[in-house]
């Protein structure tokens, strides 16, 4: 596949500067540490290719250094764009040694100081393990492939990888997060869905979504049905199931409440009306419209699992139900608990779909007939019914 370059340089469609994730920076740092390791080439710039694989994005590199045990530590600075991060700034660095230990080949996570370590479930990272997210874990297997092909002999094992990955004063920056609520301790996480931050907090990012409404709104389709979603999540279902096209999908954030107020003025300024708007998302956004927000940031409103347990309750679900709900770090603990249970997790999802739906039409939503509400996990699949 050719790839093209990612320019940061090139401005979000809402005028402001996109930056790099903590995870393409994780891995950025791995590249120039294991190239050294089997090279001792220097890298001043990196390249590494962004998840979706069609952009690659070169990343500076702050400092190489061989250590004293013969593993090799470089250095890159994150860097946040406009958007409002903790960890702009912070220095992201990997410690990369070679594993020749036949009992542990591949490649081998460890938190270095300053990144988290996962002590309770609910995050897609198994307890005990470094705080990396699954998106930024391939992005450095995929890079430690590439190298390890390129410089390991035809028909010779190639050797294992160490990986620590730190943060310089993370553990200070770690305790302005939530880290420390979803049971991270020691230090940030290393995250990023598509290794860019876009900066979406701001209120040129809810000019951009209006935009976007009105081109949705303009070309409905003969369905007469558009979708909003928060990320990248239910986007999936949005092309393959509703058999919508681009324009007909709107990415809104964490602005729910001002996408929902822009589509009534549209409709509302073109005498229109619009047959059934769907939300797709994970509970742990979309729940949160439960509590009456219309800002689900983390900085804004609560974590939903309150919400997902009053439903719980007022559906008249088991009492263990509910405790497991009031009890769960995350609402994505919440899922791989009633996981094993699929007629429940069903049920239960279900319900909480349909109470979204019933919120939601209290704001008086009078020229939008039908809100869908579709809910998923972090991997994309399909929790709720779709009655």
């Amino acid at each position: 596949m050719n790839t093209r370059v990612f320019d940061l340089a090139e401005r979000a469609m809402n005028g402001l500067r996109r930056g790099r994730t903590t995870g393409s920076c994780a891995a950025a740092a791995v590249k120039a540490a294991l190239g050294y390791l089997l090279t001792e080439t220097v890298q001043e710039e990196v390249n590494i290719t962004l998840p979706e694989g069609n952009f690659y994005l070169p990343v500076p590199v702050q400092s190489i250094e061989a250590l004293p045990d013969g593993s090799v530590k470089a250095e890159v600075v994150k860097m946040a764009g406009d958007d409002p991060d903790q960890t702009d700034g912070a220095t992201i660095y990997a410690i990369v040694s070679l594993n020749k230990d036949k009992d542990h080949p591949g490649v081998r996570f460890f938190a270095s100081e300053g990144v988290g370590t996962v002590t309770a479930p609910g995050i897609r990272v198994p307890v005990g393990e470094p705080a990396i997210n699954p998106v930024p874990r391939r992005m450095i297997c995929q890079v430690v492939e590439e190298l390890l092909q390129q410089t390991t002999q035809a028909n010779t094992c190639p050797p294992g990888v160490d990986i620590k990955i730190g943060c310089v004063g993370g553990e200070e920056i770690a305790k302005r997060t939530f880290n420390p609520r979803l049971g991270i301790k020691g230090g940030i996480s290393i995250l990023g869905t598509t290794g860019i931050v876009e900066p979406m907090s701001l209120a040129a990012y809810q000019a951009a979504i209006e935009v976007y409404i009105r081109v949705a709104l303009s070309a409905p389709g003969p369905a007469n049905t558009v979708a909003y979603l928060p990320g990248n999540i239910g986007l999936k279902f949005a092309r393959q199931v509703l058999q919508l096209n681009e324009k007909q999908t709107v990415h809104i954030s964490n602005f729910v409440g001002y996408a929902l107020a822009a589509t009534e003025a549209y409709l509302e300024e073109t005498d229109g009306e619009l047959a059934t708007l769907y939300l797709l998302g994970h509970p742990g956004k979309l729940a949160k419209l439960l509590d009456g927000v219309s800002d689900t940031h983390s900085q804004k409103s609560k974590m939903a699992t309150s919400a997902v347990a009053k439903v719980a309750e007022q559906k008249a679900f088991s009492r263990d139900l509910v405790n497991i709900c009031l009890e769960a770090n995350t609402v994505e603990a919440i899922i791989e608990t009633t996981r094993d249970n699929p007629e429940l997790s069903l049920n239960l999802w279900s319900s909480v779909q349909s109470s979204i739906e019933t919120e939601v039409a209290k704001r008086k939503l009078k020229r939008i007939k039908n809100i869908a509400v579709r809910l998923f996990d972090m991997s994309g699949h399909q929790l709720g019914k779709n009655s």
